[in-house]
Parts: C-alpha cells; sequence; structure tokens
C-alpha cells in the first residue's frame, strides 16, 4: 500500500468516525456542552431574528445567561437551537423578561 493510501484510508475511516453534521441552513437542538463551548460571548437571537444580548455564561444546567435591560436573565436550554452559526432562542424577549 502506497502511503497516499494509507493517508487516504485513514481520512476516509476519521471522517467514518465522526457524528453527523447538519446541513447548511438546519436548525439544531444543542446540548448545554456545545452551548458553553461555541456559544459563550456570542449573540443571542429570537426566533423572529432579532438582537437579544450576548451569551454572558452559561450555568451548570445549561442555561444561557444574558445581561437584558440591566437584569441577568436565564434562558432554558430547552429553548435554544443553533443554525448557521446562530444561536437562537424560540422565547421572545418580553417572555424573557417576565419569566422568574
Amino acid at each position: 500500500m502506497t502511503r497516499f493510501a494509507k493517508i487516504a484510508l485513514s481520512l476516509s475511516l476519521a471522517a467514518a468516525a465522526l457524528p453527523q453534521v447538519a446541513a447548511a441552513g438546519e436548525a439544531v437542538q444543542i446540548s448545554a456542552a456545545t452551548a458553553a463551548a461555541d456559544y459563550k460571548g456570542k449573540m443571542l437571537y429570537t426566533a423572529s431574528g432579532d438582537r437579544l444580548a450576548a451569551i454572558y455564561r452559561v450555568a451548570a444546567d445549561g442555561n444561557a445567561q444574558i445581561i437584558l435591560n440591566g437584569k441577568m436573565v436565564n434562558v432554558p436550554a430547552s429553548s435554544l437551537t443553533a443554525a448557521d452559526g446562530k444561536l437562537t432562542t424560540s422565547l421572545s424577549k418580553k417572555d424573557l423578561l417576565t419569566a422568574r
């Protein structure tokens, strides 16, 4: 087996071992670990595309925490989705401000 063939085989085996990636534009429910690793410090958007705030931190339970109108607001992890590199919540700004 040539050196090139060995490299090609190694790459194809490595690619087969990777989890399936969502197609471009497809929304994906994210896990708490993904939110912490990939989205801390990035902008959080509403489902309608409006900017809310940057993610300040991610709590141990996976909820994103943002500072909205001067107060710390928890955004439930169950409401978060990622699409096209943007983190989106299904909740509106009003929902987040009135929730306790």
